[in-house]
């Protein structure tokens, strides 16, 4: 068994609460600028567009570019923060997501401001591991209630970022949605610096810096290609197109093929290809597009259809979200008695009935308040949905529970970008982009049904997490 380091002992030791509860205050504040952002953007997305003249479908990439930047730098994060120290690790983090929040509001193009929230994602990114490992050797004995509370704080940033999106348009600039980061990052650096204690490096196997290379070469391609098929009416035989797909899918092949064969792999194959580990894989890429992806274009939908301001138009997502809080917890707790399936099933159901009711004619209640309930609903099925899939992917391979939380994230946010590039690509094309982004959710929906079969060949253990 190894020893613990000088920061967990301390911690067994009689910590004082007050104490542990600042380092838990303070980690939070971090996972929640960094949650707060993964949302803020997309109220802006029509500002960013007009200011910077920009085309739809390369403004979407501050959303997408964002969630990329996460997938690359959490697994990351997780081995320098062994190798290195966790705090560290922490305020490296810090700093650089202050300083790339502060170029970001600066930016003079789209371009440069795509360029600068990768970098800023990076630093978002680092923070969930580094910041895991410091309340888990903080807390000792504790530290599992202490992890428990950091799903609490996601979705709170998710009720909260839309709005603050909407407000900095409203009355500023779309250019507050990334300044206000600054001083709330400095204020983080010093407290972070002052009271949480230096811990010692742990030893750890290698980073996996091609596996992570080459999967971030496959999505960035695929996107650019996508992205690039939007501009104008260029057609699908493009030369541009055509190398960007066959450069990802070069990319893809290199990456499962050296998944395979690496005896330290970024993620084990057997988590790729092994029984039940396909069809999880499956089931959260095309889940991550129906629901990750509609979120961050609920806002853009909504302006581009029926001409909502950015305030009215990020409350949606808050609507969403409260949905989402209020189911999560009940569906959490009755999940040793319905098991896996019935839940994601009902929950993908549910889902989709809000996706069509985004899509469809506002009818007997005003615009808003049709828009509203729909995001609600949305929301309630992925209250209903996540827990349970989160759960069956764990029951695969109970040992390794962060390996197969960091796979789940992956596949995920791979099915937002991929829905996001999508979207904005067709929607750069139509001449109604407010229908033509209704026609999208529909599909949405579609893929939630189809998927329905494959949650039948899950296993589904009740009572035994």
């Amino acid at each position: 068994m190894p020893r613990p380091g000088p920061t967990e002992l301390a911690s067994t030791a009689g910590d004082p609460l007050p104490r542990r509860k600042l380092v838990f205050a303070i980690v939070s504040m971090a996972l929640f600028m960094s949650s707060v952002d993964q949302t803020i953007v997309a109220t802006g997305l029509p500002a960013i567009q007009r200011e910077l003249h920009a085309p739809i479908n390369w403004s979407s990439w501050t959303i997408t570019i964002y969630a990329l930047g996460q997938v690359l730098a959490m697994p990351m994060a997780g081995k320098i923060s062994d190798m290195y120290g966790r705090r560290k690790v922490f305020l490296i983090s810090a700093a650089v997501f202050t300083v790339a929040s502060l170029c970001c509001g600066l930016a003079g193009n789209i371009y440069l401001l795509v360029a600068l929230r990768l970098i800023q994602a990076l630093g978002g990114g680092a923070f969930m591991p580094s910041a895991t490992g410091i309340v888990s050797d903080h807390f000792g004995r504790d530290r599992d209630r202490a992890l428990g509370m950091f799903t609490s704080i996601l979705p709170i940033g998710g009720i909260v970022g839309p709005i603050l999106g909407g407000v900095f348009v409203a009355v500023w600039s779309w250019r507050g949605i990334f300044l206000v980061n600054v001083p709330i990052g400095i204020a983080l650096i010093v407290l972070a610096a002052v009271f949480i204690p230096a811990d010692s490096p742990r030893p750890t196997s290698r980073i996996d810096v091609y596996g992570i290379s080459l999967l971030g070469a496959l999505i960035l391609t695929a996107m650019f290609g996508i992205t690039y098929l939007g501009t104008g009416n260029i057609p699908m035989y493009n030369p541009v197109f055509l190398v960007s797909e066959a450069i990802a899918a070069t990319a893809a092949w290199l990456f499962v093929r050296h998944t395979k064969r690496s005896a330290s792999p970024f993620i084990p194959y057997r988590l790729l290809r092994g029984r039940g580990f396909a069809v999880m894989n499956l089931i959260n890429l095309l889940y991550g597009a129906a629901a990750l992806g509609f979120g961050a274009l609920v806002p853009l939908y909504a302006e581009q259809r029926y001409g909502m301001q950015p305030l009215a138009s990020g409350v949606l997502l808050t609507a969403r979200a409260v949905g989402m809080i209020s189911i999560a917890g009940i569906a959490v707790l009755a999940l040793r008695r319905t098991g896996c399936r019935f839940p994601m099933i009902a929950g993908f159901l549910v889902l989709a009935a809000g996706l069509i009711a985004m899509a469809s004619t506002p009818h007997y209640l005003s615009t808003y308040a049709w828009l509203a309930i729909a995001a609600g609903i949305t929301g309630c099925g992925m209250g209903l949905s996540v827990p349970a899939s989160n759960n069956a992917g764990l029951q695969l391979a109970p040992d390794q529970v962060a390996a197969i939380a960091g796979l789940r994230g992956m596949f995920r946010q791979s099915g937002s970008i991929i829905a996001v590039s999508v979207t904005t690509a067709i929607v750069a094309r139509s001449s109604d982009p407010g229908l033509s982004q209704a026609h999208v959710f529909l599909a949405f929906a579609a893929l939630l049904i189809v998927i329905l079969p494959l949650v039948f060949t899950v296993p589904d253990h009740r009572g035994n997490w």
